[in-house]
């Protein structure tokens, strides 16, 4: 299973929507032994999943948590490379972008993550901007969504998501 994360750059209330998210990766580890987290590592809820990620790690250590990158300059992969000799991310991934401007590079990464994913974990409060196009095309593929905020409950229902039957959350 791959689960991936949409959010804007900035967040509310990080200790209550860190608790959450810890659940909801509990929770999906606890279904697959096998998940593999793509995160983005921009932004405040890059960050803060990216943290989640290494902490659900320590219990289940057979979880990988890459960093997707949307360039492969020279400079990036220097600080890839610090970033998994640090233990922040276990691999970085470069999906086939080489010929994307890099003005566009992050938005078509997005898309390919959705792509790939089975779940995404979306913290998108306004219809604008990366991380709602981004959510939106995971749904429009069928994806599963869980939203974090903006929604009731912080799930997708079952009328929103085409069909799409709606995540369990634990209480």
């Amino acid at each position: 299973m791959i689960i991936t994360f949409f959010g804007h750059s900035t967040i509310s209330d990080e200790g209550k929507l860190f608790e959450k998210v810890l659940r909801i990766l509990t929770l999906c580890i606890d279904r697959e032994r096998h998940v593999t987290f793509y995160c983005g590592g921009y932004g405040d809820f890059d960050r803060l999943c990216a943290r989640a990620c290494r902490a659900i790690k320590k219990q289940f250590p057979l979880c990988n948590v890459a960093f997707v990158t949307p360039y492969i300059t020279e400079a990036q992969q220097i600080k890839m490379r610090k970033m998994v000799e640090s233990g922040l991310y276990d691999m970085c991934v470069y999906p086939p972008l080489e010929n994307v401007p890099p003005r566009y590079a992050i938005a078509r990464r997005n898309e390919w993550m959705a792509k790939e994913a089975d779940l995404v974990l979306a913290y998108v409060k306004y219809r604008c901007g990366g991380a709602y196009q981004a959510t939106e095309r995971a749904r429009q593929r069928g994806k599963r969504v869980i939203h974090l905020a903006g929604l009731p409950g912080g799930v997708l229902t079952r009328s929103e998501s085409d069909g799409v039957p709606p995540f369990d959350l634990p209480s």
